[in-house]
C-alpha cells in the first residue's frame, strides 16, 4: 500500500483547502512542472532562451516545483525573487504568449479542470507581471518611462 506524501506547508489549513478545491497536490505540481519544461526546452522559440541560461536542469526544476507549489497551493516552499531573474531577458509579449500557450496546454493535460483553471489564472497574472518588469527595465535602460 502506497502512502500519499505529505506536502510541507507553512500554511497547512490553506493548502488543504486549495487541494480539496482544485484537485491539485504535490505530485500533480511535479508532473505539471516537469512536462511543461520538457515542452519549453523543445520549443523553437523558448528553448534557446532557456538553454542559454540554464545549464543544470535538476536544481531549476526543483526550484520551479517549489515556486508552483507556493503559487498554486500556498505552501510557502519557494523563497526567491523571480522579477530580477527575468527582467533582463531578451523577450517581448510574444515570448510570454508562447510560454502561456505551452503552460495552458500542459495544465490541461496534467491537472483536473478546476486545478488547470487555478494554475492557468495564476500563470496569466505572472506573465503579465513579468512582462511589465521586462518593459520597465528596458525603459529604464533607455532612459525613458514606459507607457502603460
Amino acid at each position: 500500500m502506497s502512502e500519499t506524501p505529505q506536502i510541507l506547508s507553512a500554511r497547512p489549513a490553506m493548502t488543504a483547502a486549495l487541494m480539496a478545491k482544485t484537485g491539485l497536490d504535490q505530485d500533480r505540481i511535479v508532473s505539471l512542472v516537469h512536462r511543461f519544461y520538457d515542452k519549453v526546452r523543445a520549443d523553437p522559440v523558448l528553448g534557446p532562451i532557456f538553454a542559454e541560461r540554464i545549464r543544470d536542469w535538476g536544481p531549476h526544476l526543483e526550484r520551479m516545483v517549489a515556486f508552483w507549489s507556493s503559487v498554486a497551493l500556498m505552501t510557502g516552499q519557494y523563497h526567491g525573487a523571480p522579477v530580477p531573474a527575468h527582467q533582463t531577458l531578451p523577450v517581448n509579449w510574444d515570448h510570454f504568449e508562447r510560454w502561456l500557450e505551452l503552460f495552458r496546454e500542459t495544465a490541461g493535460e496534467t491537472c483536473p479542470p478546476a486545478g488547470a483553471a487555478h494554475v492557468i489564472e495564476r500563470a496569466e497574472r505572472i506573465a503579465r507581471s513579468l512582462h511589465f518588469a521586462v518593459q520597465d527595465h528596458a525603459g529604464a535602460a533607455r532612459g525613458s518611462v514606459p507607457v502603460l
